[in-house]
């Protein structure tokens, strides 16, 4: 099974001290085999454009803005910008399915996420955030993850409509990676739990996998 999938997500615990509600777009990859357990990999790109942590605060005039190369405020764009990508282990229970490849879906994973706080010169008449300065500032972030769902997967017996959709949660066991933010005078190193939680829908092609017709030839 090959698919897009597309989640809304709400950040928890260390995550929510950072960002705002984020969305998620992937592409997973799932085997399902004839006893209904699922095998896949699966990779996703997460973004939003609310930041909760204040950053850059050397650069800060008392008024809260950036000067720029003119003396006047910076005109300045932050989001943020994260991936993650898991091997996955999981099983449909189909007692509750119209066929024996629908039903109750249980997945989880594990994997590594990763995110940062993207930081845009919308004129670029800031110097002390452009090029590699920027890097002293953007608090990228990674580390070993886990993750879950529980769901609904349908596949028709026409082949026509398959898609599956469920709440999922992602726990990220976080550092930061930057050897040196400069408003922070130091390195961004401490650990993180990093918590995402949401609801996702699927849309999958199946491709099914049936077994060459044997014939024998009696002479």
């Amino acid at each position: 099974m090959v698919g897009l999938q597309f989640s809304g997500q709400i950040p928890g615990f260390d995550m929510a001290v950072r960002y705002g509600p984020d969305l998620n777009v992937g592409m997973p990859i799932f085997f399902k085999t004839g006893k209904n357990l699922l095998i896949g990999v699966e990779a996703n790109y997460f973004y939003g454009s609310s930041i909760r942590e204040t950053i850059m605060s050397n650069l800060l005039t008392s008024s809260g803005s950036i000067t720029d190369l003119n003396g006047n405020p910076g005109a300045i764009r932050m989001n943020e910008r994260g991936a993650d990508a898991f091997v996955t282990l999981g099983k449909v229970f189909n007692k509750l399915g119209p066929n024996k490849n629908s039903g109750l879906m249980i997945m989880v994973g594990a994997g590594y996420i990763g995110h940062k706080i993207d930081i845009v010169d919308l004129a670029h008449n800031i110097p002390q955030i452009e090029g590699n300065y920027v890097k002293g500032y953007d608090r990228l972030t990674g580390g070993p993850a886990a993750s879950q769902f529980v769901g609904y997967l349908f596949l028709s017996k026409r082949r026509m409509i398959n898609l599956y959709f469920g709440f999922e949660f992602i726990e990220g066991f976080t550092t930061g990676l930057r050897s040196y933010q400069y408003d922070l005078m130091g390195p961004d190193n401490k650990r993180r739990f990093d918590l995402l939680s949401g609801f996702r829908l699927g849309w999958i092609l199946p491709m099914y996998l049936t077994r060459a017709e044997q014939k024998f030839y009696y002479y």
